[in-house]
């Protein structure tokens, strides 16, 4: 690893954020193209082709959707590195995303990472049939009205917040049903709008506690190393360094709520003052923006960006 700049943070995003082609800047970096051929052997499956070809329906499948980001995440990483970028004090993933963040602090070998996102990915499929779970974003409005909405509309089923992501951002998660009804009490305590998302699975509902009790006994047969660089996990909004607690945290994660905008206000108070995304999309970059306007955001979306930002936070 290289000299730590302690003003720097690194995120890695989640699902949602994947496209076709979304790695084409990077197709002469031999480095990025080493790890998705790295990730696409410990699959058997050509990810660089899936990325760079398509179609968009395959790699929006969640058993796909999983191994492509966390091989995006890092190969940027790599190349970040690679280039001479700083390593930064601390690294953080939002829910899938944190798999990339391990891997990055070295808590996590690459292709075990690779192995266990897909893992991951068909447990939680496999958890609720399909049609009977749905997700939905909610737009300006408290996260406890949020809460009462969702508590008056379980009658007997499960909803709640599943993503955290800004003060005016909730994403929820649970049965369809009460999805739908939540999504009504939202509207009716003022929110600006509730739209239901494209999702195969309610995530980081409680439905999908089967997937994590199967992900637990995947985790536990993984090595996992201490962390070479601070990793802020999501379902604690903690910094862990003993490799049992970050398994227990990664099991919660996958049936609790990502609690981005707290993690964001946790990296001001650890004197945070930039924060990287390295990966497709744009996504935490405007979300983290929205957190905390202080802070310097860039998004490493691709090669041009990697070029002009590096010269930034130097290797010291």
């Amino acid at each position: 690893m290289s000299a730590v700049n302690s003003r720097l943070a690194v995120v890695f995003p989640g699902q949602g954020s994947q496209s076709v082609g979304m790695m084409a800047s990077f197709a002469d970096s031999a480095v990025v193209r080493d790890t998705f051929s790295k990730a696409s052997d410990a699959l058997d499956q050509d990810l660089w082709q899936l990325v760079a070809d398509g179609p968009a329906e395959a790699l929006s499948q969640t058993v796909n959707t999983q191994p492509v980001m966390l091989a995006a995440g890092v190969a940027v990483w790599r190349a970040w590195l690679a280039q001479g970028g700083a390593c930064p004090a601390l690294v953080a993933g939002h829910s899938l995303g944190e798999y990339a963040a391990l891997v990055a602090a070295e808590v996590l070998a690459f292709g075990d990472a690779v192995r266990l996102v897909r893992f991951r990915a068909e447990a939680m499929q496999e958890a609720v049939p399909a049609g009977e779970g749905g997700m939905a974003a909610i737009l300006n409005l408290s996260p406890e009205l949020v809460a009462e909405a969702c508590a008056e509309a379980a009658q007997g089923q499960i909803v709640g917040a599943a993503n955290l992501n800004s003060p005016v951002q909730i994403v929820i998660s649970g049965h369809a049903a009460a999805v739908a009804r939540a999504m009504e009490g939202c509207k009716a305590r003022g929110a600006k709008r509730a739209v239901p998302l494209p999702v195969s699975a309610p995530f980081h509902s409680a439905l999908m506690k089967p997937a994590a009790d199967r992900l637990a006994e995947r985790l536990a047969e993984t090595v996992f190393a201490q962390p070479k660089i601070a990793v802020l996990n999501n379902v604690d909004v903690k910094i862990e360094t003993d490799p049992a607690l970050i398994r227990d945290a990664l099991v919660r994660q996958a049936y609790g709520p990502v609690r981005w905008t707290e993690s964001v206000e946790a990296m001001t108070q650890r004197g945070i003052a930039s924060v990287l995304e390295f990966g497709p999309g744009k996504v935490l970059a405007g979300l983290v923006k929205r957190i905390a306007g202080d802070l310097s955001v860039e998004a490493i979306t691709d090669a041009e960006a990697l070029a002009r930002v590096v010269p930034q936070y130097p290797q010291v």
